[in-house]
């Protein structure tokens, strides 16, 4: 580990601080004893911030740190989601179109290309407005992944393709391996740091999508994540008020998240660069 330190570049440090940061406001604050939140009229309106409410309270009655607590646990959480589905998937169904190649290859590849070039945007408020304004985090993460794994299953087939003619992978055919075998005994270990980067990428982005979703009013209305409490923050006429502690802190988090991780990405890929001699 502190060799890994040593060798990372800036990028890859500062973006490490800034998403470790998110990781235990999320994962550990979070879970430390509190009042639900959502529930309304916990505390008095409007407050300032003070001691007992650092950044004050909503119209609502709402602690504002509290809130924005549980709305960057339950984005990181849909995010991590998203990304480990999306991920696992599309390495799993690349590799195998990949390594399959005939019917299966042109079978799966006419599956995720249907997928790519499907605009996901109008699918997905069809899907949330059927959810009718009632959802859970997993039930989220779940829609939003429906449309992740394409891209990384079509660029790790394209991996896989040009792999599959090397000497290693023969060898390991004229051994008697099947397919299944050689792409997780031979090929998923030089997938790996690909995968940890669209990993990383993958996070991002479904953040992104579900918080752009909350904007528009389009995400369930039960669900506290950062794009909803910036949404109700809108509704509630908050800029107007001057509660800019209201409004401002969960645009604040989006972006501080947003920056974290794409220097984690970013510099993550410039180190495996620098690794291997580029």
């Amino acid at each position: 580990m502190k060799k890994f330190w040593k060798n990372a570049n800036g990028r890859l440090k500062l973006g490490m601080v800034i998403t470790a940061f998110f990781m235990v406001i999320g994962f550990v604050v979070y879970y430390f004893p509190h009042t639900n939140p959502f529930t309304f009229n916990s505390y008095p309106n409007k407050l300032l911030p003070s001691g007992e409410h650092w950044l004050g309270t909503t119209s609502m009655g709402q602690d504002i740190v509290w809130l924005l607590i549980e709305s960057i646990h339950n984005s990181l959480l849909i995010g991590l989601l998203v990304a480990t589905v999306a991920t696992i998937t599309g390495v799993f169904v690349g590799l195998i179109a990949g390594f399959s190649g005939g019917a299966v290859d042109r079978v799966l590849t006419v599956i995720t290309d249907t997928f790519i070039v499907i605009p996901s945007l109008p699918i997905m408020i069809l899907m949330t407005s059927l959810m009718k304004g009632s959802s859970t985090v997993f039930l989220m993460a779940m829609v939003l992944a429906i449309f992740a794994w394409a891209w990384p299953s079509r660029q790790i087939r394209s991996m896989a393709l040009s792999m599959r003619e090397r000497d290693f992978i023969h060898t390991a055919w004229f051994s008697g391996e099947g397919t299944v075998q050689v792409v997780v005994t031979e090929i998923l270990p030089y997938a790996l740091t690909w995968s940890l980067s669209n990993f990383m990428n993958a996070t991002l982005a479904a953040i992104a999508s579900e918080s752009s979703l909350a904007v528009l009013g389009l995400s369930p209305g039960n669900l506290i994540s950062l794009g909803n409490m910036i949404q109700w923050a809108r509704d509630r006429n908050a800029i107007f008020a001057r509660q800019w502690f209201w409004v401002g802190s969960p645009i604040v988090a989006t972006v501080l998240l947003f920056i974290g991780l794409f220097l984690l990405i970013t510099g993550y890929n410039d180190y495996m660069s620098m690794k291997r001699g580029r």
